[in-house]
């Protein structure tokens, strides 16, 4: 404000003085030490000989300012002769930042200064830079950190030395998350959505237990979206605010939610220019037919946005804007009308991209839907950011679009602020079944290729497991990620079975969506194996004995129509995998399905329904013995009430698994049992399955028989973590099952 007040200043006692032209035989430059007069003429536009008018006196005025190089200047013209006196800033000599130990963190701070080393000094600037770092350092978590600086001036060679010295405090804790207001869902549900969590002594390795406005404004974001995914037009997070607790460093984090009522789509209509063809949108409205009385979802809402936008694309109808505008009647409909008009015709001329250090452009670029050179279509542009959003490693995305060069060109400026792409992870569990400890490390932006780079291990009483996983979006510029991994297990039963499998293996891959919510996914596999066995195995396991080499092509489909990945209320989760050998020693044929279907049980939508199915199928293609290890069993999960991988052929008093395993599982939850419970949810589930098929030895009992089981299942959230149990009946078994009543199993994460 000063310079601004300061350039106003001079232009006013300047125009007095030079309101005609005076043209100039000689420039004079007084009090420039450090730029020489030949800089500072480029910079300020002069050109000897030219005529000087108040309009050249405006223009090297607001020049020479706007670089920061000089504190004061004055211009005087008398008798042909251009007289500039100077003042310079001072040249920074060096930042330093002390008081942080972390040295990622001084170099994230030094990073978003705009003043850096050898560079001039302007209070202005530096001011600015120190209101970013204290606004890093919130946002961080670090609320009650202190800022002191201190200035070394050089007169003799008008430099300076500025020191920041930084006293952090502690972090920020949340102490306890508070959902006040009409918030419809418990408390358990919309703890399980946000990322922000309570503060536990355990819990050393995360972030997301500090308080972090850019946390906090995602989880607002996060819980918005629910509701309106959930029939909540109108909801309203009205605030949320931290308050400092009596604890020292802790706050309460409170979230107001005003849900509203449930809204349903009514009539949805589709209004297109003259010269469009209906017939190509013939899509649409069958989509309208299909939504008509649902209820009111943002989701269903984007997918009619992206059928008229393909549509669009497919039939070349490129100059395009699509306004909705909605209307509510009989207090709880939404009448939408979708308005397809003709934008005017501009071109991309050219896409700027700033503020990516770290972040290659090509990863950025990679997400534009629209290129240079296409036409500027409002859809795909929105599309398009939309989709660089999405990727999840930056913390800010802001886009301008100017007139370009012509009449009929744009020039797409978009500005990332780039954050933190890593995360680590350690998470235990305890349950009837054992133990286990995991944890992994995740980076989302691998050398700001855009590449995640995942490494995680689990060490539980059936062994340790470790892999590495480095997955390559848009490889190649196909839009298809490429995969690679590493894996190696250890499961050792020597003491208890006699045996012990270790296997190591890599693999290679990619995934696309062939159609809409279709993915496909072929990949090369590897895997080498050992089983060794002792004096106390099975002559079934010692005869096995040895090592195998496996090259397999693995691929898979997925199907999902889910309304909703997170508590779905509807849709279906179709998965085939098919793994087929290429080389190996036994030439197994694996083939697997799982199915699941959502639904809505009552009009309120908070009863819902979840049926689900599940086969699994391994034979060899040239009748030799499918090996023990490779073996087919229920998963644990998916038939309660018997002990996992206690069910099914027995040889030598081990269960070994089937050629064949299907189950069927019904369940629905109870909201009405203690629905005052806010960390408690109920379930009823029935259970059936079947392990059968022992192809290397007939004399085995398959044990081919129907186990199926009912029960009650609770999910309660401790202040440890997650906690579910179940009590379960079993109804049909055989006599060498072993059968248990109560299950259960806690988690947490550090």
């Amino acid at each position: 404000m000063k310079k601004i007040f300061l350039n106003f200043f001079l232009i006013l006692i300047f125009s007095t003085n030079l309101s005609f032209s005076n043209e100039i035989n000689e420039i004079k430059i007084i009090g420039n030490k450090r730029i020489s007069n030949e800089t500072i003429i480029v910079l300020g536009d002069i050109k000897p000989k030219q005529n000087f008018t108040n309009k050249n006196l405006n223009n090297t005025l607001r020049k020479l300012y706007e670089t920061n190089f000089f504190s004061d200047i004055n211009i005087t013209l008398e008798n042909k002769i251009l007289k500039i006196e100077l003042i310079e800033n001072p040249i920074i000599e060096k930042i330093n930042i002390i008081g942080i130990k972390k040295k990622s963190l001084v170099e994230a701070l030094k990073a978003t200064m705009s003043l850096k080393d050898r560079m001039s000094y302007t209070e202005f600037q530096f001011n600015k830079d120190i209101n970013k770092i204290k606004n890093i350092l919130t946002t961080s978590g670090y609320y009650f950190s202190s800022i002191k600086v201190t200035k070394e001036d050089n007169i003799e060679f008008n430099s300076i030395i500025l020191n920041l010295d930084i006293e952090l405090g502690k972090k920020a804790k949340i102490k306890d998350i508070i959902f006040i207001g009409d918030k419809k869902f418990k408390d358990k549900r919309l703890l399980e959505l946000i990322a922000s969590e309570e503060y536990k002594f355990w819990k050393f390795i995360t972030n997301k237990v500090y308080l972090n406005k850019s946390l906090v404004d995602l989880d607002t974001r996060l819980l918005q979206n629910y509701y309106k995914n959930n029939g909540y037009y109108n909801v309203k997070i009205l605030s949320s605010f931290a308050e400092l607790d009596g604890t020292e460093g802790s706050f309460k984090l409170t979230f107001n939610i005003d849900a509203g009522k449930k809204y349903y789509f009514n009539e949805l209509n589709l209004e297109l220019p003259d010269d469009y063809n209906k017939s190509d949108f013939e899509s649409i409205d069958k989509l309208f037919k299909s939504l008509s009385n649902k209820e009111y979802s943002l989701d269903n809402l984007n997918i009619i946005l992206n059928e008229i936008d393909q549509i669009a694309s497919l039939q070349l109808y490129d100059f395009i804007k699509i306004d909705v505008k909605e209307n509510i009647v009989d207090k709880n409909k939404i009448n939408f009308n979708f308005y397809v008009e003709d934008s005017e015709k501009f071109y991309v001329e050219k896409i700027n991209i700033l503020g990516n250090f770290n972040t290659l452009e090509e990863v950025i670029r990679n997400k534009f839907i629209v290129d240079e050179g296409d036409p500027f279509n409002e859809i795909l542009y929105n599309k398009s950011v939309n989709e660089i959003r999405s990727l999840g490693i930056f913390k800010k995305v802001d886009t301008e679009i100017i007139d370009g060069s012509t009449s009929n060109t744009k020039i797409i400026n978009l500005s990332v602020e780039e954050q933190p792409t890593g995360e680590i992870s350690l998470g235990a569990g305890i349950g009837t079944t054992g133990g286990v400890v995991g944890g992994s490390l995740k980076e989302k932006n691998f050398m700001g290729s855009g590449v995640t780079l995942d490494t995680n291990f689990q060490i539980s009483d059936d062994g340790v497991k470790g892999s590495i996983t480095y997955a390559k979006p848009n490889f190649n510029y196909t839009d298809n990620t490429l995969f690679t991994s590493i894996k190696s297990t250890n499961q050792d039963n020597l003491s208890s079975s006699g045996y012990k499998i270790t296997t190591a293996g890599f693999s290679l891959g990619t995934k696309f969506e062939q159609f809409e919510n279709l993915f496909f996914s072929p990949e090369i596999d590897f895997t080498q194996e050992d089983l060794t066995t002792n004096s106390s195995a099975s002559n079934s396991f010692k005869k096995q004995e040895g090592s195998y080499s496996d090259f397999y092509f693995n691929y898979s489909l997925f199907y999902d129509t889910r309304d909703n990945s997170f508590n779905p209320n509807r849709g279906n989760v179709f998965i085939f995998n098919q793994e087929l050998p290429l080389i190996s020693s036994d030439n197994e044929i694996r083939n697997t399905l799982r199915f699941t279907k959502y639904k809505s049980l009552n009009d309120t939508k908070d009863m819902v329904g979840k049926a689900s199915f599940y086969l699994s199928a391994i034979n060899s293609i040239d009748g030799s013995d499918v090996r023990i290890s490779k073996r087919t069993k229920i998963p644990f999960n998916r038939l309660r009430g018997f002990e996992k991988g206690k069910v099914g052929p027995i040889d030598g008093g081990d269960y070994v698994g089937g050629n064949y395993a299907a189950a069927i599982n019904l369940s629905t939850n109870l909201p009405g049992i203690l629905s005052s419970f806010e960390n408690l949810d109920f379930s009823y589930f029935i259970d059936a399955g079947n392990v059968w098929g022992v192809d290397y030895d007939s004399s085995i009992d398959d044990s081919s028989k129907i186990r199926s089981s009912t029960g009650i299942a609770v999910d309660f959230l401790t202040p440890i973590g997650p906690l579910s149990f179940s009590w379960s009946l079993p109804i049909t078994k055989h006599s060498s099952d072993k059968t248990e009543t109560f299950r259960f199993n806690l988690g947490t994460t550090f």
